[in-house]
This record gives structure tokens, C-alpha cells and sequence, in this order.
């Protein structure tokens, strides 16, 4: 019988493949499938190969092997151990009508505190976050899955929902929506995630209080965030470096003709998102702090 850390090692990539589903997208990073927990066209089930884990933007949810087993077998923790331990491939529960949508387990919100648990600050800051930044935008949230408490990084959004995230675990806490501050600006900076958000503000933490913000909490969201984007001037896209994020700039070009949309994707063409760049940035300027050089942005706030 393998150990949990040997079972979370087993590649969902290959699991998936073996029950004939593959990605609609695929490079050596990251595939994009249609969800195998629901009926979708669109895709939106996205598996990270470097880290082994997946992420289903429709349900809000993603995790390890295990947390994709016990969703597509429904079955508990300890049979689904029991199933990928052994190094078997056939299905663990009875399949049942396709009609019959699977049981997703729910998070339950139970508080949120101030963010202070070591692991999580220390999760941020491996992520190239500045403490005090994180202190002031993110909360340290609790919550239940099927009878078990847990805890994780909080991100609230606008309709008092929460974007999750640790080391290990991405997912949020209904109802989904964008995040926006308004600071009567008639500028704004937009970004997919929180954490690009965060970045920013580490990089630039004196623009805070002059500037407004949308944090889309995933490209799909973009349509709600347009009334509050079109009521500025200009606005600076900070999305991703790949076919989402470059079709989520042309689509806010499209809604937003009166605004000035300045795609800022160039200043990090080299990574996927800001938040690769700013931590690829520190890494190097800790490796060789006598040879690091400070990037002009081309950005009037």
C-alpha cells in the first residue's frame, strides 16, 4: 500500500486519460479538459501538470488525486486511499444513470479571522506576497467539507463570497463573483486572479489608495465586471499569458469602446501570469541581489 504523499504523486493526467478523457488544450504545463464531475461545453476543468493538481472553475473546487476520486467516484477518503494504493484502475463505486447529476460536496463557511496562521503566511510569501499586503486584503477563513473542518487563505468578492486557497487546495466559498474597490478613480487596474492582485500591490504598494480594482476571480467572470469597468477612462489588463487571457483583453476592448484598454501582459511575456514574474523576480534578485535591476512599468496612475 503507497503513502498519501506517494498516492498524491500518481499523475491525474494519466487517470483521466485512462478513462478516455483528454484535454481540448495541452501544453507541458497545464490542460484544459471539459469537467468529468459535470456537463459542460465550454471547458473549464484545468489540471496543472507541474504540480499535480486540477481546478474546476464551474464548481470552485480542485485539489489533489484523492479530492478528484472521492468526487467522481463518490466514495470516502479511506476507500478512495484503499483504491489508488493499490494500484488499481477499475471504478470503485456503481456507476449510475448519466441523467442523475453526481453529489458535489459543498463548502460550508464557518468564520474568518485575521490571517495569522504561520503556514498560510508562509505559503503567501512563497508566492513572492508581502505580509503586511496579505494581512490587508486576504483573511484567514474556516471551513467545513462533508464533516471535516479546514482552513485556508480567504479572498471575499463582492457577494460576500470567498476565493480559497493554501499550498495545497484551490476552491471558494459561494456565491461566486468578481471583487472590485472603488477609489473614484477614473483609472483601473483588472486582474484574473487575487493573487496577480496581490503581486501587484507588492510590487506597487503606494498605488493602493489611488486606483481602482477588479479582480475577475476567473476570466468567465469578465461580463460582470464590464459596468464597473466601463466607468473609467482607461484601463490597465493584467491577464494571463495565454489564449483566455488574451481573448478575456480583446473582449474587454469590445465591451468597453469608450475606455483606453491598455493590455499589460508584454511586461511579463516571458511567464504565465504577474505573480510567476514577481516571484521569478525575487528569486533572482535573492540569488544575485548585487545584479538586480528595476523594471520601468510604462504605467501613469
Amino acid at each position: 500500500m503507497k503513502t498519501i504523499q506517494a498516492i498524491k504523486r500518481i499523475s491525474i493526467r494519466a487517470y483521466l486519460a485512462e478513462r478516455g478523457l483528454r484535454p481540448t488544450k495541452d501544453n507541458p504545463r497545464y490542460g484544459l479538459y471539459r469537467s468529468p464531475l459535470r456537463k459542460e461545453h465550454t471547458p473549464s476543468f484545468k489540471v496543472d501538470y507541474v504540480q499535480n493538481l486540477w481546478y474546476d472553475f464551474g464548481l470552485g473546487a480542485g485539489g489533489s488525486i484523492i479530492d478528484l476520486v472521492m468526487r467522481l467516484e463518490r466514495c470516502d477518503f479511506a476507500q478512495t486511499v484503499r483504491f489508488l494504493g493499490s494500484g488499481e484502475r477499475s471504478p470503485i463505486a456503481v456507476p449510475v444513470s448519466s441523467s442523475v447529476p453526481p453529489t458535489v460536496p459543498t463548502l460550508r463557511l464557518l468564520s474568518d479571522i485575521p490571517l495569522r496562521y504561520p503556514a498560510l503566511v508562509g505559503y503567501l510569501s512563497s508566492r513572492g506576497i508581502d505580509p503586511i499586503i496579505a494581512s490587508a486584503c486576504c483573511r484567514e477563513v474556516h471551513y467545513a467539507v462533508s464533516g471535516r473542518n479546514y482552513f485556508a487563505v480567504g479572498f471575499r468578492n463582492d457577494a460576500g463570497g470567498w476565493e480559497l486557497r493554501s499550498e495545497r487546495f484551490k476552491g471558494c466559498v459561494s456565491p461566486k463573483h468578481i471583487t472590485t474597490i472603488d477609489n473614484h478613480s477614473d483609472t483601473v487596474v483588472a486582474f484574473e486572479g487575487f493573487m496577480d492582485f496581490l503581486s501587484y500591490l507588492s510590487m506597487k504598494p503606494d498605488e493602493w489608495p489611488h486606483i481602482d480594482v477588479a479582480v475577475l476571480n476567473s476570466v468567465v467572470r469578465l461580463p460582470k465586471a464590464i459596468p464597473f469597468l466601463d466607468r473609467h477612462a482607461t484601463i490597465h489588463a493584467f491577464f494571463d499569458n495565454d489564449d483566455a487571457g488574451r481573448k478575456a483583453t480583446a473582449d474587454l476592448k469590445r465591451l468597453c469602446p469608450n475606455s483606453t484598454v491598455i493590455d499589460q501582459s508584454h511586461l511579463y511575456r516571458e511567464h504565465k501570469d504577474l505573480n510567476e514574474y514577481w516571484h521569478a523576480k525575487q528569486h533572482r534578485q535573492q540569488s544575485r541581489p548585487h545584479f538586480a535591476t528595476k523594471r520601468k512599468w510604462g504605467m501613469k496612475m
